[in-house]
């Protein structure tokens, strides 16, 4: 993709570069189930669906993924002000796309890769681990026209935020157990950027980050504690 955009073939120019942005971003859930079967972790693609989309889980767990995007957008618009919102119906609407434009991606991220480092590193060690592979795997994303990192998003800035991000995710998954959960988290966080429209800027970027690893540090101890 990066490529084809030398020559004016880009995601803007030509639809059919689409077909290749959704591979990118279903990487990592096919990734998922590849490895589980491989494995002989899932007995198919069934099971596997079956085990990502558990809706069974204790309320208080889905409070706690409305609590997590509430907190990330309030702190963030609080600090870096809103330039644009759009209606906030438009909020629903766009949770069918960002679930295959990012919230599926937790089928990789959240089923295999956090848990399996936060078995031999612990949650802190771990999240920050899948934080920078998680930033890494977005690295081509900042090179290719037409995709929301190369229009929006600066390199470096995208660290703490995406660290932020991981570490909530990581805290729904340590106390819930749930991959459909932290689907749900992404798949609303992604959301929330079409409809609350509001700069990025580093020192809003670094105390959002902040303030969502201290909240996930301290519901993960609660929850061993408990």
């Amino acid at each position: 993709m990066f490529v084809l955009a030398q020559f004016g073939i880009t995601l803007i120019s030509h639809a059919w570069m689409q077909v290749m942005f959704v591979l990118y971003v279903l990487s990592p859930t096919i990734a998922s189930y590849i490895t589980l079967k491989k494995n002989d972790e899932v007995t198919g693609i069934k099971e596997w669906l079956r085990n990502i989309f558990n809706i069974k889980n204790n309320i208080i767990y889905y409070l706690l993924v409305v609590f997590g995007v509430a907190l990330f957008y309030s702190v963030r618009i609080m600090l870096s002000g809103l330039t644009e919102m759009l209606p906030f119906y438009m909020f629903f609407l766009m949770l069918p796309i960002t679930l295959f434009g990012g919230g599926m991606e937790e089928a990789g991220w959240r089923y295999i890769l956090q848990p399996a480092l936060n078995k031999k590193y612990g949650f802190i060690l771990s999240s920050v681990f899948t934080g920078l592979i998680w930033w890494a795997w977005h690295l081509p994303l900042f090179l290719i026209p037409g995709t929301y990192q190369y229009e929006s998003f600066n390199l470096w800035m995208y660290i703490p935020f995406i660290l932020g991000i991981t570490f909530f995710l990581g805290a729904i998954h340590r106390i819930s157990g749930s991959v459909f959960l932290c689907i749900l988290f992404h798949t609303m966080i992604n959301a929330g950027f079409e409809i609350f429209i509001s700069p990025f800027i580093w020192s809003g970027t670094l105390i959002t980050a902040t303030v969502m690893i201290f909240v996930s540090i301290i519901t993960v101890k609660v929850k061993i504690k408990r």
